[in-house]
């Protein structure tokens, strides 16, 4: 029996695919696998120049973000070597973590209903990815390389000292400003204060830091000067998630295929009554919109997987239908009912049924946030201690006192024995917990005998500071059995 060899399997295989149907193969591959680069050309317009303005603000407040203080805490910090994180100036620590696990939920819900209603409008105008690829390195790229036809040509010629020139400019500028990213990204993990001493002290004395210094720096060059749009079509997930989130009333960057099929180009002097009498639509395929997109799709095969959102094929359209004398919107934020039936974005019960989640969750958080103590404190019995029977025929329990101050001040606290009738008495000074620090301290607890149970005795502990209760604790008081 005679069997294929593999390589003409595989070639067989390559020939089977329709290249025609962008299902059948992905736009960033060549036909035999390797990588296809992407050339996006310029792109002008309204949505452009709103992206940006905003583009701009986002990058303010990320690079502002690590100096700006609430209450002398940070407007954000993840530091996760102490596990100390600060969210707008307020301090958690991992005794909160439920409140984090909350925080997700509630962000998870959120990116859903956005998502089912808008799409991917996040990955287009906020992501960070997005914005510092788009709007500073590919400028930056433009500035030194020209347009994508000048890319092109500049990567097709012989290395000559133009090219060399040009390569070794842009690739350190891609360095010098991926350090910048790095160290502002190092600055929300350990604080801006740490960063500074470790950039003005001597390299020896902070090798981790440099290390994780010069590692950030180079993870970001390799996204921003190889890896592009690779992040969002490869590795970053939100794009697969699409498939459950969208239905058929989300607002997408979408092709209005019953106004522009089918398709051909503008002859000369040809006005569009006259191509809707032979049969064409208003796109005249330029192909524009393929030529500005910055993963390489075509969206006017539908909504992709790659497709980010950015509006560079809208902007793109709209400039050819403004020279072409046709009304703008041919590609435009519309969901898949606007196109067909012209229905406008409605609510729909999938979106109720989240934000009643969303709300619930909220609420939640808000009560877990706004009820939290400043104090962490835990009595337990001293390990391997046992009961004491003091003099005046009192017994005795000796405890130790876990003290966790949450707030950026000093804090002093004080324990009271609330139940059963006795006395509490704490070893060495007055508890004075130092800010965001641990106090560990034993305790003597002393119990009148005729409040006491056989064996154990449940007590209770009140935690106070400046007359205020903060927290009540509940322990146990061993003694002997009757």
């Amino acid at each position: 029996m005679n069997k294929t060899p593999p390589k003409e399997k595989s070639e067989s295989s390559v020939k089977d695919v329709d290249w025609s149907d962008f299902r059948d193969h992905i736009a960033t591959a060549e036909r035999d696998g390797r990588r296809k680069w992407i050339y996006p050309r310029k792109v002008s317009g309204r949505f452009f120049r709103w992206r940006t303005w905003f583009s701009w603000l986002l990058l303010a407040i990320m690079f502002a973000g690590p100096f700006i203080t609430i209450n002398g805490n940070p407007l954000l910090l993840m530091n996760i070597v102490e596990r100390k994180f600060v969210v707008l100036g307020q301090i958690f620590w991992p005794q909160d973590m439920i409140i984090f696990a909350i925080a997700a939920l509630v962000g998870l819900t959120s990116i859903v209903i956005f998502t089912a209603a808008f799409g991917r409008v996040w990955c287009g105008w906020a992501c960070p990815q997005t914005v510092m690829m788009e709007m500073v390195f590919r400028k930056i790229e433009y500035l030194i390389e020209g347009d994508a036809h000048q890319q092109r040509a500049l990567n097709k010629a012989p290395w000559d000292a133009g090219k060399i020139l040009k390569k070794i400019l842009k690739h350190a500028v891609f360095y010098a400003l991926s350090f910048l990213v790095g160290n502002v990204l190092l600055s929300y993990i350990i604080g801006w204060q740490a960063l500074c001493q470790i950039i003005t002290d001597l390299p020896a004395h902070h090798l981790t830091g440099l290390s994780f210094m010069i590692g950030f720096s180079l993870l970001f060059y390799g996204i921003f000067a190889r890896f592009r749009e690779q992040a969002c079509t490869f590795i970053c997930p939100y794009g697969r998630f699409q498939s459950v989130l969208l239905d058929e009333n989300s607002i997408v960057v979408a092709y209005d295929h019953k106004r522009g099929e089918k398709r051909g180009p503008l002859k000369h002097q040809q006005k569009f009554g006259e191509r809707r009498f032979e049969g064409f639509g208003d796109c005249v395929a330029c192909n524009q919109c393929v030529a500005v997109c910055p993963t390489g799709i075509d969206i006017r095969d539908g909504t992709q997987m790659e497709c980010v959102h950015c509006t560079a094929c809208m902007d793109a359209c709209d400039n050819v239908m403004t020279k072409v004398g046709s009304p703008l919107g041919l590609i435009r934020y519309a969901s898949l009912n606007g196109i067909e039936r012209g229905e406008r974005l409605r609510v729909t019960p999938r979106l109720i049924g989240y934000c009643v989640v969303l709300i619930a969750l909220v609420s939640l958080l808000a009560g877990m946030i706004f009820t939290r103590a400043d104090v962490e404190v835990t009595v337990l019995r001293a390990p391997g201690s046992m009961f004491q029977k003091m003099d005046d025929g009192h017994f005795s329990n000796l405890y130790t006192v876990r003290i966790i101050n949450k707030t950026s001040r000093e804090l002093p606290v004080e324990l009271k024995l609330e139940s059963p009738a006795g006395s509490l008495q704490v070893m060495g000074d007055r508890l004075v917990v130092p800010p965001q620090k641990l106090l560990e301290n034993s305790l003597l607890v002393e119990i009148d005998p005729a409040a006491m149970r056989s064996g154990t005795t449940p007590v209770v502990v009140g935690v106070y500071a400046g007359g205020k209760k903060l927290q009540t604790l509940k322990t146990a008081f061993i003694g002997p059995r009757n």
